[in-house]
């Protein structure tokens, strides 16, 4: 079985880890920004996601010689160690229920806005909690101020969004393509001007990214975004799309701590002489929950959607292929990297492998070159943008400082 050795090994897993688990998010924003359902889109990434989990016990979890102590994933399988199982399993259970929910919180209230309120939460939770569960092997006082300077970046970020919502306000306020004020204080577009005009090219045969005439940024942007994505959300309300990304954020920051529970038995719920579960074998057992549980609801939701989506079928996912690699690809990222951050978790400690919480500085960059989010946008937004990107450099760096070194038997 591959151990992780050494610390630097262990902060190049997180590393990885903090790319894989920031870019998988923008690549099934862009799947809805092109009008892909999200039920289709989340059975194409639990399918990979468990992918990575089942090569990575069949490939890591099998290298070198099993010991009494450390067995290799197979020789795990038949042991007693059922009360770890399902810790793993549960941590698999509340990552999925997470995962779906910022699925479409991701339409409501954005891709950066979304991701560091997650990010705070898990920070100030599951950090908190995993510092007590790994016996305070990360240094308290660096740690922590990590946490801080994360939550400052996640005020930051929240300024950001209120920002950039008040320039986008602004900009349809001002567009000659007719808007009306929502229900709850959106802004809903009319019927005329540049909707027929796009409708007319989708009939004649135009794929959505060629239909797009208007630059990224513009009022006319907005509004061809708006007609061709799966979630529509102009006059929604703000409430709505907040209620979700808190839920999100509760059951995200639960997941980390109960893989530490799965591998560590800080509760001491294995019978004497049961070894503790190796890291790859509590991640298969966590992707299997996490891929049940998502296909579960996803079916729910292919004939009950939510949040105004159509109603679809089995069928209709079978022949949907549009978009699909990019799906796929967002599972695999998903997936190695949650196996990333637990190796390096196991040796650095879960503390300091939560670092992968400063993702929203990976989903935002991949949001203004994908998306061309904030372009065009006020100084006030650039100026807020700035700061927040800087202070997430600062919150991971400071975190991966706290690094301690697990005690192994």
């Amino acid at each position: 079985m591959f151990i992780v050795e050494d610390k630097g090994s262990a902060i190049a897993l997180i590393c990885a880890a903090l790319l894989f688990l920031g870019t998988w998010p923008a690549l099934l924003t862009l799947l809805e920004r092109r009008g892909r359902l999200p039920q289709h889109t989340y059975f194409d990434y639990s399918i990979t996601n468990l992918l990575a989990a089942v090569l990575i016990a069949l490939t890591l979890g099998q290298l070198g010689e099993s010991k009494q102590t450390m067995p290799n994933f197979f020789a795990q399988l038949s042991q007693d160690n059922w009360p770890s199982v399902l810790f793993a399993m549960a941590g698999g259970l509340v990552l999925s229920i997470g995962n779906l929910s910022t699925q479409y919180a991701w339409a409501y209230v954005g891709l950066s806005v979304t991701e560091v309120i997650c990010a705070s939460m898990v920070v100030v939770i599951g950090t908190t909690l995993n510092y007590f569960l790994d016996n305070r092997i990360n240094r308290a006082d660096i740690l922590f101020t990590g946490v801080g300077c994360f939550l400052v970046a996640v005020i930051l970020g929240t300024a950001v969004h209120a920002s950039n919502a008040a320039d986008n306000e602004e900009k349809l306020s001002e567009s000659s393509n007719g808007y009306n004020h929502g229900t709850n204080g959106g802004m809903e577009p009319s019927k005329q001007g540049i909707y027929g005009a796009l409708d007319e090219d989708i009939e004649n045969g135009a794929f959505a990214e060629e239909a797009t005439r208007a630059e990224a940024g513009t009022a006319e942007y907005l509004i061809e975004l708006e007609e061709r994505r799966s979630v529509k959300v102009f006059g929604s309300s703000t409430l709505k799309g907040l209620g979700l990304v808190f839920f999100a954020g509760v059951c995200l920051s639960l997941f980390s701590p109960a893989l530490n529970l799965a591998t560590n038995d800080q509760w001491h719920t294995l019978k004497d002489g049961v070894p503790h579960l190796v890291v790859y074998t509590a991640f298969f057992y966590f992707s299997m929950s996490c891929f049940v549980i998502g296909v579960g609801l996803n079916i729910l939701l292919l004939y009950r959607p939510m949040a105004g989506v159509p109603k679809s079928s089995f069928t209709a996912y079978l022949n949907d292929w549009e978009g699909r690699q990019w799906a796929l690809l967002a599972g695999l990222l998903c997936g190695l990297g949650n196996g990333f951050q637990f190796m390096g978790g196991q040796a650095a400690g879960h503390a300091a492998a939560d670092a992968v919480e400063a993702l929203p500085l990976v989903s935002t960059f991949w949001g203004i070159v994908l998306f061309g989010e904030y372009r065009k946008s006020s100084k006030k937004t650039y100026t807020l943008l700035v700061l927040m990107l800087l202070m997430f450099i600062v919150a991971v760096a400071t975190l991966m400082a706290s690094a301690g070194r697990r005690a192994t038997t």
